[in-house]
């Protein structure tokens, strides 16, 4: 079973926030036992306390807590008594990975970094995040810094209108991702040379590496990308939203030259794509504005169910804008809820962080 897939696996994670984590939860969802070593003169996670207005204010944890720690094994230990110390380095001395968030110099006071843990066990993974490519800056950095830091915020947002933050910590995600990546690799590393292995990711660096073609855009064409809204710099019309006859609204990710032929015909513009300024996909992006237009008043004579079957038949990748509740009415969504009691009888829901299958 792949959820078992790692269930001789011992992870002891000293991580809070999301991406640490989000790591964590990725080798609990697949087996592996997770121990989270919590700080104890705090209360534990910060995110124990990150609530909604909606949320009881005495409860012990958060939505937001419980969307990256299923399935593991809490521990509140005060690291600087040394009963709690040793408890949490005889727990990381007999892992096999170890999470850590800790500032350097902090885990070197406490005897938890990656030297003292691995002289004692070599056969152990230590996986440090940190926020900077400089794992000595202990500068806090937290995901919107990191958006700001990295170009995306410069880049995300209407034309003439304020940068605009992305309404999910995206860099934690990416960068946990990252961090999975090189654990998996240490641990085949570790099948076959019986080493353990210290590895690092940090936040900035997974955000450039997340840049994809945006960066390469200005290093390659020299082009700055611009605040455009949903729109593509290189592709039109993709991400272009339209308004239908119900005021619902649809959007288009019209991205190969058929795929612009096939819109055309569902929307019975069968001269479009031999209009100089439409025939190409660079005509197209010359002239978005004026194609939005064109677009856009065929949207505005039928409702958005009856569009989005018409662009299915045609093979046109169009979609509505869902919410949240609309999302969770998807079967594949609802098939990704996990489902955990926590100690004190409240019932936590959230979604999984893997989505891959092995068979």
């Amino acid at each position: 079973m792949q959820d078992q897939f790692f269930k001789n696996l011992k992870v002891v994670e000293f991580a809070s926030v999301l991406a640490g984590p989000a790591v964590g939860m990725f080798f609990a969802e697949l087996g592996a036992e997770v121990i989270k070593i919590e700080n104890k003169a705090t209360g534990g996670d910060v995110t124990r306390s990150w609530k909604l207005p909606a949320e009881a204010p005495d409860a012990p944890i958060s939505a937001y807590f419980c969307s990256v720690n299923w399935g593991k094994r809490h521990l509140m230990l005060d690291l600087n008594d040394p009963a709690g110390r040793q408890t949490a380095l005889d727990l990381a001395t007999a892992a096999d990975i170890v999470i850590s968030n800790f500032k350097p110099g902090s885990a070197r006071r406490l005897g938890m970094d990656a030297a003292t843990l691995r002289a004692r066990n070599p056969c152990l993974i230590y996986a440090q995040m940190s926020a900077f490519a400089d794992p000595e800056d202990e500068n806090p950095a937290f995901d919107a810094v990191l958006q700001a830091e990295a170009g995306f915020m410069y880049m995300t947002g209407e034309p003439g209108r304020p940068p605009v933050k992305m309404p999910v910590a995206l860099i934690d995600i990416l960068a946990a991702h990252q961090l999975k990546e090189a654990i998996l690799l240490a641990l085949l590393q570790r099948e076959r040379s019986g080493r353990g292995a210290f590895v690092s990711v940090s936040l900035m660096e997974s955000a450039i590496a997340s840049l994809a073609n945006q960066a390469t855009n200005w290093l390659m064409a020299g082009h700055v990308p611009q605040r455009m809204g949903v729109q593509h710099p290189n592709i039109a019309p993709y991400g272009d939203i339209f308004t239908c006859a119900d005021a619902q609204q649809l959007l288009l990710a019209v991205g190969t030259e058929r795929q612009f032929q096939h819109l055309c015909r569902c929307l019975e513009l069968n001269d479009l794509p031999e209009h100089p300024d439409y025939q190409t996909n660079r005509a197209r992006v010359q002239h978005r504005a004026a194609l939005f237009e064109v677009l856009q008043r065929v949207f505005l004579q039928k409702n958005l169910d009856d569009w989005l079957v018409v662009l299915k038949a045609g093979q046109v990748p169009a979609a509505q804008i869902r919410s949240m509740p609309a999302v969770f009415e998807l079967p594949e969504a609802r098939a990704m809820i996990l489902e955990e009691t926590a100690p004190d009888g409240t019932r936590t829901r959230r979604v999984r962080t893997n989505a891959f299958k092995i068979s």
